[in-house]
């Protein structure tokens, strides 16, 4: 499969580990946006949130429990931001579900 995402997942392509469990894999973004930049991705190949079928509510809600968690873990205590881009007017630039979380900075609003 040519998914970068994928390919980060399978270890074939190197990155910094944050979380991971069966059904997600969270790591320090390259270009980060804040001093906390973590990109949770499903295991699951799924294009985007848009793709996203009946069976996927569980995954989606694990989702942000998983970043909520990683947030817990890097003491966010002032709060955080959460982003899911969509397709290419929403921000996203690849094709595999993910989830952002950043924080340990204030963040304006609007956000884009």
């Amino acid at each position: 499969m040519s998914c970068l995402f994928c390919k980060i997942i399978d270890g074939s392509i190197p990155s910094t580990p944050v979380y991971q469990d069966a059904l997600c894999y969270a790591f320090a973004d390259i270009n980060p946006q804040a001093p906390v930049h973590v990109l949770i991705v499903p295991r699951e190949h799924l294009a985007s949130l848009a793709d996203a079928g009946a069976h996927h509510p569980a995954l989606l809600g694990h989702l942000l429990w998983a970043a909520a968690q990683i947030a817990r873990e890097k003491k966010l205590t002032s709060g955080y931001r959460v982003v899911l881009n969509t397709g290419h007017h929403g921000g996203q630039t690849v094709d595999h579900l993910h989830v952002h979380l950043l924080g340990g900075r204030s963040l304006a609003w609007p956000p884009g």
